[in-house]
């Protein structure tokens, strides 16, 4: 994964991770142990469905650049749908407090969408490699550049 890559993902996972630790802390103190874990369990299955999102989407990005806008709206809405059957399935269990589950789950997936918006516009990613254009033109003719312009 390149540095810029990381970089990003990175800055999605950490204030996800601490929004989860105070979501369970919170949590901890309104519904007890059963809120902590609800909210522990939220905060993780948001960590890895956004974090696998996000490298699918890189990944397609490199070799699929066609791809690339469709196939993040297509994961952002099958994310959503997916965290969304999650709190269906959960919304009747004993195992923790599945209102700490819920609520966590969408606190900490608008924090993680915020994160990585902020991250993408930090970033300074070239659009265009200028160096890589213009060695490909010149490595098909064999010349060199040519001076446009007058020479006086």
């Amino acid at each position: 994964m390149p540095s810029n890559d990381a970089r990003i993902l990175l800055q999605a996972v950490v204030p996800t991770a601490i929004a989860g630790v105070i979501a369970a802390i919170v949590s901890g103190v309104v519904a007890g142990g059963k809120g902590a874990l609800g909210a522990v369990i939220g905060t993780v299955v948001v960590i890895v469905f956004m974090g696998l999102g996000q490298v699918v989407l890189q990944r397609t990005a490199k070799s699929l650049p066609q791809l690339f806008q469709a196939m993040g709206l297509m994961l952002y809405v099958a994310q959503l749908l997916l965290l969304l059957i999650f709190v269906g399935v959960f919304k009747d269990t004993t195992l923790f407090n599945p209102k700490a589950f819920a609520v966590t789950l969408v606190a900490a997936t608008v924090v993680w969408m915020a994160a990585q918006a902020r991250a993408h516009m930090k970033a300074k990613i070239f659009y265009i490699d200028p160096d890589s254009a213009q060695d490909s033109d010149h490595s098909k003719n064999g010349d060199k550049p040519e001076k446009s312009g007058s020479s006086s």
